[in-house]
């Protein structure tokens, strides 16, 4: 009934039936392997891409199933700035899909959290949304075990891979005993540079976790 209602309309070409139809879900671009071993880039080689050559970082990986681009950045879009919060059911699908096919090691889905100034203006946590809605296909607890104790700049208004790494750097603190010697897979919408993911890791790690993977639902190359 609230179908007939409110009916869906699909986020890439405006055809009335799902948030992504069929023509638009074949067109979304998928990342497959071979990949960079740490941040999930395609790399021919299978080996560290030059990016990750040198980086010391806390993550063991980060993992996603389609590049940002076409309708998978419209999707975000709506799902992150246009309220369409009911988008989470169907990218939480795909990323359990994803996961189904590319097992990745993990105990708990921790979503990476917002600042609470950030939280109050959006009204909610995307990241959130999607490790809910991939904690119903997967049957993995959420659990809320970080905190970002800084307000910063938005990652998008940053350009250099080091101005993201230290905008970040000390940003998050691990909130839960809960987490000591489990494998965590962090959730989030879209990696970058990484700098995120790898900043969350480190609290988790700090925090006594055993691994911490990331999986977003696209990476941008």
């Amino acid at each position: 009934m609230l179908d007939l209602l409110f009916p869906r309309w699909c986020v890439g070409c405006g055809k009335e039936g799902d948030f992504i139809c069929h023509d638009c879900r074949r067109s979304m671009v998928p990342i497959v392997p071979p990949v960079c071993p740490r941040c999930g880039r395609p790399q021919v080689s299978g080996v560290l891409c030059p990016g990750c050559v040198g980086w010391q970082a806390a993550i063991d990986g980060i993992r996603a199933p389609f590049r940002f681009d076409g309708v998978v950045r419209q999707a975000v879009h709506h799902l992150k700035y246009r309220n369409l919060r009911a988008l989470a059911t169907t990218l939480g699908g795909m990323l359990d899909e994803y996961l189904t096919v590319n097992p990745i090691p993990a105990e708990v889905l921790v979503p990476v959290p917002l600042h609470q100034k950030r939280m109050r203006e959006r009204g909610y946590n995307q990241s959130a949304l999607l490790a809910r809605e991939l904690s119903k296909c997967s049957a993995l607890p959420v659990v809320a075990g970080l905190v970002r104790e800084r307000h910063t700049v938005p990652q998008a208004r940053t350009r250099a891979v080091g101005q993201r790494r230290s905008n970040v750097t000390g940003a998050f603190s691990c909130c839960d005993d809960t987490l000591k010697g489990k494998q965590v897979l962090l959730v989030d919408d879209v990696s970058t540079s990484g700098a995120t993911l790898d900043a969350c890791a480190a609290a988790l790690k700090a925090g006594g976790a055993a691994s911490v993977w990331g999986l977003v639902l696209a990476k941008e190359l």
